[in-house]
C-alpha cells in the first residue's frame, strides 16, 4: 500500500494548497488532528477511513468516489449492495471490467433506465 500511501497524500497536499487551506484549518474541518493529516500528506501513515476520505473530498470539491479510490479504500455502501445479490454483482462488475469509460456510461444509463421503469 506504500505507493498509494505516498500518491494520496501528495495529492492531497496538493489539493488542499490549490483550495487555500491551511493544514490546521483543514485537518480541523476534516476530523483529524494536524499531525496526522502532515503524517498522511507525507505518505507516512495509512490514508484516512473511507468516510473520511469523503469528508476531504467533499470539502476539496473533488469527485468523492474517485478520492475513495485514491485512498485504496471502497466506498461504505458497496459491500452491502454485493451482499445483497452475492452472485450477480459480482458478476456484473467482473464483466464490466476492462469496458472503456464510454461502455460503462451506456452500461450505467442503461441501469438508471431500468430503475426508472421498475419504480
Amino acid at each position: 500500500m506504500t505507493r498509494t500511501v505516498n500518491k494520496f497524500g501528495k495529492i492531497l497536499r496538493a489539493r488542499r494548497l490549490e483550495m487555500k487551506f491551511s493544514l490546521r484549518t483543514f485537518a480541523k474541518m476534516s476530523g483529524v488532528s494536524p499531525t496526522y493529516l502532515s503524517q498522511v500528506e507525507q505518505g507516512n501513515v495509512d490514508p484516512p477511513t473511507a468516510e473520511r476520505v469523503s469528508r476531504m473530498a467533499e470539502l476539496l470539491e473533488a469527485n468523492v468516489d474517485e478520492w475513495i479510490s485514491l485512498a485504496g479504500r471502497v466506498p461504505e455502501d458497496l459491500p452491502e449492495i454485493i451482499q445483497r445479490n452475492p452472485t450477480a454483482m459480482p458478476e456484473l462488475l467482473r464483466e464490466a471490467n476492462g469496458l472503456t469509460a464510454e461502455q460503462l456510461k451506456k452500461l450505467i444509463e442503461g441501469a438508471r433506465k431500468m430503475k426508472e421503469k421498475k419504480g
